[in-house]
């Protein structure tokens, strides 16, 4: 499976992202779990220690082997398609049974970046998507940069995280837009610091066409794992129903 988790910055997408990463990684898989949001913090929240790990955005030397073209350029003559099938077992970092990989971002004036660093992520991203075995998880920004038509293809599922908020619903709707405009087919909500059943039916009323498929509630457990920078306890029984049940329905849903 492929999977892509989006949503609005603090409603708890890395969170879910680990959480299912881990679920997924005790039920045997081998999980890769793709940190590709700017403000990169998958590895504290999966547990392992991002200490001396450079993003591949800012990795110039590789950069340049693997495009011909000096990072920072703009045009010019540089590889479209440059060899990126070994970065995942070089570049990643294991534990238990999760393979951590930070993308980065490519971070220019204007939009629709022609240079060394986007299309090497891009081409990382495509491999990844399209061919990589068991499982991948991307912990994506709130917008898709890193995915495009060609790579729609290979997301099995792509889900918006959204918390009870006008806000949080604005973006769900503006990254669904993005999703449809590359052709992005199987896309669902996953509900996140939910109080009561009141927040639980303002989602699933205001969500419109957006499938609601699970709801991780407000967990004393999370934000203590957050201010203590670890990652939750699968242990605990509600964070482990409520992530069991979106596990499952995603499998279910991908015909996995």
């Amino acid at each position: 499976m492929k999977i892509a988790v989006s949503g609005k910055g603090g409603v708890g997408k890395t969170t879910l992202s680990s959480l299912l990463a881990r679920y997924w990684a005790k039920k045997g898989y081998r999980v890769l779990a793709v940190d590709a949001d700017p403000d990169a913090n998958l590895g504290s929240a999966l547990g392992i220690d991002t200490t001396g790990i450079t993003p591949i955005a800012k990795m110039e030397d590789l950069i340049f082997e693997r495009t011909e073209s000096k990072p920072g350029t703009v045009g010019g003559f540089f590889k479209m398609n440059p060899k990126v099938d070994d970065l995942p077992e070089s570049l990643g970092k294991d534990k238990d049974g999760v393979k951590l990989l930070v993308m980065g971002t490519v971070k220019k004036g204007g939009g629709g970046c022609i240079c060394p660093e986007s299309v090497l992520l891009k081409a990382l991203i495509s491999h990844l998507v399209l061919y990589e075995k068991d499982l991948v998880i991307m912990d994506m920004e709130a917008g898709i940069e890193h995915l495009g038509r060609g790579t729609a293809r290979g997301v099995d599922t792509f889900l918006i995280v959204v918390e009870p908020g006008q806000r949080s619903i604005e973006t769900a709707s503006k990254v669904l837009q993005l999703t449809q405009d590359i052709g992005l087919a199987k896309v669902a909500a996953v509900g996140s610091k939910v109080r009561n059943k009141e927040q639980e039916a303002f989602l699933r009323q205001n969500l419109g066409e957006i499938p609601l498929i699970g709801i991780i509630p407000f967990s004393e457990e999370i934000a203590l794992a957050d201010l203590e920078n670890r990652p939750p306890s699968l242990e605990d029984p509600e964070i482990f129903s409520a992530i069991e049940k979106i596990a499952t329905t995603i499998e279910a849903n991908s015909g996995k």
